[in-house]
């Protein structure tokens, strides 16, 4: 994809770079916070100096070195777990001005990437902005399908302020540009990574495996780690268990649409664990057989990551930013893909896999292999060495354009006087 090829741009940081991050929900289990709290790993271990502006008040003071400072918030009222904020008190601007940011870095669309923006033309310093939730396509479940046109409006308007745009997909930024959100040159990929340290085979735990499958282990067991809103197609997995009677089902995550759900499976040999972390979730991951996706609204699918990084084969829906982690070219080796609502086709790819240990076996040791391919530290350094120094070159020339004409001016009624010799 042309647009998502870096340029040949040279405007190089010193050794070390302030950056601020503006970051919504860092308290917030989501894909997205999981890929920010390991960039500013990254960055605070290269040295460099990094700032947060999150949300939630009450927030730690920092973050392995980086400072967060709290936004007052409200809650969203179409989805009420999720907090609001347009972070632009006189207390954040003082902050950032006080830290001078040599770039700022914005989570995109929300509230607070306005205030981000505003303090960014305030301060005279470069913006990007990467799209991680994908709300056009969350309005029609949530409220009213009217609101998706002004919703892209929205999203044009910022990311054309913008002076880089990264996107976690290729899938996803071709779809930016055919909306025309921003110039092709100045959509970039953010490179995905997995800690595959953290989701490993080795978590396998025969008393995880009995917690998910209610006290049967011996039979088929299916996982799936995310939250657990409407969007996320999870009335697709009633259907698939309808059938599947001898097999295990295991919801990890919370979300919105947990009670309904429960409903919804209520005589069904299902599980819901709530949130798990640390250990515990590792031990979810690795200890399921199959890992099923049947959202059609991901950026990404950073649990597909983590699925297969623990080992363990996935089948997920053909949509979304999910075929970047299992291309063509490896579907039915690293894992499988079936199309959206497809429930026929979804069964000839799950069955095999929950019949036969050795298929297992043989899918989950390539997804692991597939995955110690993507690392968060190289990721990074990315984005730090090549995509911030984008950010700064088209930010330089937009700074200069904008000059011209006042240059032209200045020269005009202002001419510089003649030097005269003697």
């Amino acid at each position: 994809m042309d647009s998502l090829v870096d340029g040949e741009i040279d405007a190089s940081f010193s050794s070390h770079i302030f950056a601020v991050a503006w970051v919504a929900y860092m308290r917030y289990v989501s894909g997205y916070k999981n890929r920010f709290q390991n960039f500013i790993k990254y960055l605070r271990e290269m040295g460099d100096e990094v700032m947060v502006v999150t949300t939630h008040e009450g927030v730690p003071d920092e973050f392995y070195g980086a400072k967060l400072i709290g936004s007052r918030s409200f809650p969203c009222p179409w989805y009420q777990k999720v907090p609001l904020s347009l972070a632009l008190s006189p207390r954040i601007i003082s902050e950032v001005a006080k830290f001078k940011p040599d770039i700022i870095h914005a989570s995109s669309p929300g509230i607070m990437v306005f205030g981000a923006l505003a303090i960014a033309k305030m301060l005279c310093v470069p913006i990007v902005m990467s799209y991680h939730t994908h709300v056009p396509v969350y309005i029609p479940r949530y409220t009213f399908s009217w609101l998706v046109h002004p919703m892209w409006l929205i999203i044009k308007f910022l990311h054309r302020a913008a002076d880089l745009t990264l996107v976690p997909s290729a899938a996803l930024g071709k779809e930016l540009q055919a909306y025309r959100v921003t110039t092709a040159n100045k959509i970039r990929l953010w490179n995905k990574g997995v800690d595959s340290e953290s989701f490993n085979p080795r978590f396998r735990s025969q008393e995880m495996r009995y917690r998910l499958s209610n006290g049967e282990p011996e039979k088929p067991l299916i996982v799936h780690v995310g939250r657990l809103g409407v969007e996320k197609s999870l009335d697709f997995l009633k259907s698939v268990m309808d059938r599947l009677p001898n097999a295990r089902i295991a919801f990890i995550g919370d979300g919105p649409y947990r009670e309904e759900l429960e409903r919804m499976f209520t005589g069904m040999p299902a599980v819901f664990t709530g949130m798990l972390q640390g250990e515990e979730l590792s031990q979810a991951y690795a200890s399921g057989d199959v890992f099923m996706m049947p959202s059609e609204s991901e950026t990404l699918g950073l649990v597909v990551l983590e699925a297969m990084s623990s080992g363990i084969p996935v089948v997920a829906a053909r949509a979304g930013g999910v075929p970047d982690i299992i291309p063509p070219e490896q579907d039915g080796k690293t894992s499988f893909l079936f199309s959206p609502g497809d429930l026929d086709d979804c069964m000839s790819k799950l069955e095999p896999l929950l019949q036969n240990s050795e298929l297992r076996e043989t899918i989950g040791k390539a997804a692991r292999e597939e995955m110690e391919k993507y690392d968060w530290r190289a990721a990074t350094r990315k984005i730090r060495n090549e995509q911030y120094n984008a950010a700064i070159w088209f930010w330089r020339k937009k700074r200069a354009q904008l000059l011209r004409p006042i240059q032209w001016l200045a020269k005009r009624f202002f001419p510089s006087p003649e030097a005269t010799y003697r």
